[in-house]
């Protein structure tokens, strides 16, 4: 729809209704746009790709602004809208969840594609890398056994992990993932694997993704 810079712009931000975080809202020529995803500088041609996908291919309406640090995607939205989110998770919540998918989609090409006795080492390694690290609740074969068959949308069932805990499964997840499959093509699909999630809680984890040191790593 729009590409902007961001002194066509003006940004704020309100208090989402049922979590305890702000929500940056982006204004322009009266309409207002909500923040979907984030990319660093040398990522403007991912922060494209995106943004036509959500224009052409969805037919949203959206902005593009360009900033010197850093590329954002926007999706308008009513300001209304965000009184009836339904979504409750928290945002720790929903990082898990995400992180879960993505070992479960692992598990999975591992057992379609190198068959069931690899899907089972594939568990026993993940198990032995969560107790080197002292992971809480997942580091055996039988809790990983557990993660990889609960429907991670279910936040009872979530494991009680930190963000620097999600960071290390997910370096964990594809140093096995390359090994296992001898190319990082599995690493490429990320947005892809979480289609179960609804579209603001997956944004939010694809921003998070974008901005840490798993960036060149996930895509």
């Amino acid at each position: 729809m729009f590409i902007l810079k961001r002194q066509d712009v003006e940004i704020s931000s309100i208090q989402h209704p049922k979590r305890d975080q702000q929500v940056p809202i982006l204004h322009y020529q009266g309409q207002t746009f909500r923040l979907i995803s984030i990319f660093k500088a040398g990522k403007e041609e991912e922060a494209r790709s995106l943004w036509r996908e959500l224009t052409d291919n969805r037919g949203k309406a959206c902005v593009l602004l360009e900033e010197p640090e850093r590329f954002s995607v926007w999706g308008k939205v009513r300001l209304e809208q965000l009184d009836s989110d339904s979504s409750s998770h928290s945002r720790k919540e929903i990082l898990i969840q995400a992180t879960l998918l993505l070992l479960q989609a692992l598990y999975m090409d591992i057992e379609e594609f190198l068959g069931t006795r690899q899907a089972s080492l594939f568990q026993k390694e993940i198990a032995e890398a969560l107790r080197q690290q002292q992971f809480p609740e997942g580091s055996t074969p039988e809790a990983v056994k557990y993660l990889v068959s609960i429907d991670p949308l279910d936040a009872d069932k979530l494991p009680a992990w930190q963000e620097n805990h999600l960071i290390s499964l997910l370096q964990e997840l594809y140093k096995l993932g390359k090994t296992y499959f001898g190319n990082t093509n599995f690493a490429h699909e990320v947005s892809d694997r979480l289609k179960d999630m609804p579209e603001t809680e997956r944004s939010l984890f694809m921003t998070w993704l974008n901005q840490s040191s798993l960036s060149k790593l996930w895509q």
